[in-house]
């Protein structure tokens, strides 16, 4: 069984053209650690009369990891090290695994890696 995590990240003051951009570096970062299977996430199927394409969520990935805690570990690195990257400007990330929430905003470093630890282990085979 391989778990999926769904990344919906924001930046204080940004339009969505300016998410999509981070996301994008974000999706960027995943694949330089490993993660192969990292997509857009979809807000679901396009409307009636449309082309038929998945509508994308602005800021928002889809994240296929295999069964181990070391992918959902790599995940939460760039994650965490995305966050730091953003200075003076508040960032946040909501990380989602089966219903299971995991938000990192202004949290300390020491309760990020509290919070870590808790949600990494709930999804560890």
């Amino acid at each position: 069984m391989t778990a999926t995590v769904r990344v919906r990240l924001g930046e204080d003051g940004a339009d969505a053209e300016r998410v999509d951009q981070l996301a994008g570096y974000l999706r960027e970062a995943l694949v330089e650690r490993g993660i192969a299977d990292v997509r857009a996430l979809t807000a679901g199927p396009a409307p009636p009369g449309s082309r038929g394409f998945d509508v994308a969520t602005v800021g928002g990935l889809l994240v296929t990891l295999g069964q181990s805690a070391e992918g959902l570990r790599s995940v939460v690195a760039a994650v965490r090290d995305w966050l730091s990257r953003g200075g003076r400007v508040k960032r946040t990330v909501r990380l989602e695994i089966d219903g299971d929430v995991l938000e990192l905003s202004e949290a300390t470093l020491t309760d990020q890696d509290k919070l870590v630890d808790l949600f990494v282990s709930r999804h560890s085979p």
